[in-house]
């Protein structure tokens, strides 16, 4: 993928309506608003906002096109759960095969953020409202930590658990696994190190996971992993 500088170039990448670049935009300016108060993200990054954050979320949405409730972990400035939201709104959901057959009803999208910080809940809300995405999709912020019990027993299984710079695998495993129903996918955004991660994740779970090349970093990769679930104890001895 070409760097992606501004709307321009992420339009041309994916394919995104010019209301969603407005959101995108808005987005952008409350974030640099923001920063020096909250500090959002790195201030090394903050000049490449499109390609570093915006970008980097976006490529998700196409591992998964047909979800329609995504968890997002350690959400943070929204990245990547409230990109993949505003790219949602966008989404009129799958095409009906007859024209002539009268369709379901499809379920309205919805994201849930997750995150501890409250300031940065603050940040996510004001996005939420200023872009007035919730008259299209459901957005739930939870200032909360995502290890605890309430929480997870409040989530109905997703089909998609995302995060991005959260932990290493072998934690974050712990963290998303109670949200994992059979069918739940998760899409983990990391570095160069993901192989070794999975190594040692390997040790305490079982799963079934895809390394998928980055479209934004050379050495990035997302980590698609399926059939979760912890090692019985007596395994890992």
């Amino acid at each position: 993928m070409r760097r992606i500088l501004g709307p321009a170039e992420f339009a041309a990448a994916f394919h995104v309506s010019r209301e969603t670049l407005a959101h995108l935009a808005s987005y952008e300016a409350l974030l640099r608003q923001w920063q020096s108060a909250v500090n959002l993200v790195a201030p090394s990054t903050l000049d490449a906002i499109w390609h570093r954050h915006f970008a980097d979320s976006a490529q998700l949405v196409a591992l998964a096109p047909a979800a329609r409730a995504w968890v997002d972990l350690g959400s943070g400035a929204g990245f990547p759960g409230l990109v993949v939201a505003l790219l949602l709104t966008g989404d009129p959901g799958p095409a009906v095969a007859d024209p002539l057959e009268r369709p379901s009803q499809p379920r309205p999208p919805r994201m849930t953020l997750i995150e501890s910080n409250a300031r940065k809940c603050a940040f996510l809300r004001e996005v939420v409202r200023a872009t007035r995405i919730g008259r299209s999709l459901s957005v739930d912020i939870l200032s909360t930590r995502i290890e605890t019990a309430t929480t997870q027993v409040s989530l109905q299984a997703p089909d998609v658990v995302s995060a991005r710079a959260v932990a290493p695998l072998v934690k974050l495993f712990a963290l998303a696994a109670p949200l994992f129903a059979s069918s739940t996918v998760g899409l983990f955004l990391k570095g160069r190190d993901a192989a070794a991660e999975l190594q040692t994740a390997e040790k305490l779970w079982n799963f079934h996971a895809e390394l998928v090349p980055s479209r934004t970093e050379r050495d990035a990769r997302i980590v698609v992993v399926r059939k979760l679930e912890r090692k019985n104890e007596g395994m890992t001895s």
